[in-house]
Formats: structure tokens, C-alpha cells, sequence
């Protein structure tokens, strides 16, 4: 079994700053691609970037240039640093993962809890 515990999330105002933090434990063998979400009240949850275990990013347009994705793969965490934040990104952020749990090569989509987010003055 494996888990995904996301922590970092808060209140802060216009401007400001907030890094999260997202850690895989459990059976894992590899972890192939991790990727953040975000879903605001009443909305469907959006891609806002993710990241593959050979480095390489994306990220969503309304966040590019603001928010920056990056991993750890000896501790199994990956990061979402958000800077200049505004309203607008006031949401639940939620941690995906594809991970390989067993020697079979397949890999398999896990999800965190979620952490809010709030951006408000």
C-alpha cells in the first residue's frame, strides 16, 4: 500500500509565498511521474504541473512563471513552490503519483489527501 501525505498548505495573503510538500511511503519501487492538482469549491479538479522522474516539467498557463515543481526522488517528495499568489489560486492542492509497487513494471496512480490553500487579504 502507498501513501501520499501532502502538507504545506495555509492562509496567506496576495503576494505572498507558500511551498507544499507532497511524501510517498510504502512498497514503492519507482515513481515515475508526479503531479500536483487543484480544485477549487464547485469546480473540477485541474492539472497545475507535474513532473517525471528524468526531470521534466509542465505546468499549467495560468500558473507558468509563478509556480515552480520539482522533486526529491531519494526521499519520494516532490514540492510545489508557489510565489506570487493571488486569489484565484485559493483551492484544495492535491498530490498524484504514478508509482511501480511491485517488480511487474506496472505502474499504478495513487492520490493524497489534499491540502487548502487560501489566498485571501
Amino acid at each position: 500500500q502507498v501513501q501520499l501525505v501532502e502538507s504545506g498548505g495555509g492562509l496567506v495573503q496576495p503576494g505572498g509565498s507558500l511551498r507544499l510538500s507532497c511524501t510517498a511511503s510504502g512498497t514503492i519501487f519507482s515513481i515515475r511521474a508526479m503531479r500536483w492538482y487543484r480544485q477549487a469549491g464547485g469546480k473540477q479538479r485541474d492539472l497545475v504541473a507535474y513532473i517525471y522522474d528524468d526531470g521534466s516539467t509542465d505546468y499549467a498557463q495560468s500558473v507558468l512563471g509563478r509556480f515552480t515543481i520539482f522533486r526529491d526522488n531519494a526521499k519520494n517528495t516532490v514540492y510545489l513552490q508557489m510565489n506570487s499568489l493571488k486569489p484565484e489560486d485559493t483551492a484544495v492542492y492535491y498530490c498524484n503519483a504514478d508509482v511501480m509497487v511491485t517488480l511487474d513494471q506496472r505502474f499504478y496512480e495513487y492520490w493524497g489527501q489534499g491540502t487548502q490553500v487560501t489566498v485571501s487579504s
